[in-house]
């Protein structure tokens, strides 16, 4: 099922990969209103689908946003509670890049907010949710891995060079502890800078979604674009050699988060 706002890929396993921020679509009239920086859509996080490419063979559930993150964030509070207080951050509709950079030509009203919430933020919460909810009737439990990639150098968000692996477990309440703790070992053991629920813990989707006492085991990879983009700015392209160790050390970590998770399951039942 595809529609302008959201694309859902059906799989047959008990896996559900979250892309809320891969893409670029613009629709007319706030396109209209961004500026020439805000058309640019530079926090895109790039080339998703193809980085998890390698996952095929694991047959998951994809939900992948068609329109950019500048348009409304999916990944945001709707409240518009920051999700990290005292902390630089953008807000559920970005004001500015992750660089502090202006992108409207004018400032958005509530109304307008409102608007994109309606329009835009729930048609794919709506589509994650019934993912959600099929996967787990058919599985008895889903582990959604919600997918995301930054620059790894953007001073206004973080100090120094960003690891290339961030894990978030919503510092552990997102998932059952031994579907953390076996994440986190296969973590360990890739040759990449990594940390887990270090400057990025999970944003809303994972706190929303992830309640390990309803079957619902969620867990967000931030993941620095140097690892798979020949280069951090325009064009962004994909590197498929520099990403072949990342992939491998995605699909380490991956399966073994669905492995202690169908055996977390098989104990409660």
């Amino acid at each position: 099922m595809t529609t302008n706002t959201v694309s859902v890929t059906r799989g047959s396993s008990p896996l559900i990969l979250s892309m809320p921020h891969p893409g670029t679509g613009l629709p007319p009239e706030i396109a209209a209103a961004l500026n020439e920086r805000g058309r640019l859509v530079e926090d895109t996080d790039w080339h998703m689908r193809q980085l998890y490419g390698f996952t095929e063979r694991l047959a998951p559930t994809v939900v992948e946003a068609q329109l950019s993150r500048f348009v409304i964030d999916l990944n945001r509070d709707p409240s518009g509670v920051s999700l990290y207080p005292g902390q630089a951050t953008t807000e559920l509709v970005p004001t500015t890049t992750f660089d502090g950079a202006p992108i409207w030509q004018a400032t958005l009203d509530g109304a307008e907010i409102e608007r994109r919430k309606a329009a835009y933020f729930q048609p794919y919460h709506d589509a994650l949710s019934a993912e959600i909810a099929r996967v787990k009737g058919e599985h008895g439990y889903c582990v959604l891995w919600d997918c995301h990639s930054i620059k790894s150098v953007i001073p206004r968000l973080f100090a120094g060079t960003l690891p290339t692996l961030n894990l978030g477990t919503n510092s552990g309440a997102s998932c059952a502890p031994s579907v953390e703790a076996a994440a986190i070992a296969a973590m360990a053991g890739q040759p990449l800078t990594q940390i887990a629920n270090g400057r990025f813990k999970g944003g809303w989707i994972t706190r929303h979604y992830g309640r390990p006492s309803e079957h619902v085991h969620a867990l967000q990879m931030e993941i620095a674009l140097s690892a798979y983009l020949a280069d951090e700015t325009a064009p962004w392209a994909f590197d498929a050699p520099k990403a072949t160790q990342l992939q491998s050390a995605l699909s380490a970590i991956i399966e073994a988060a669905l492995g202690a998770a169908a055996a977390f399951e098989r104990s409660r039942s």
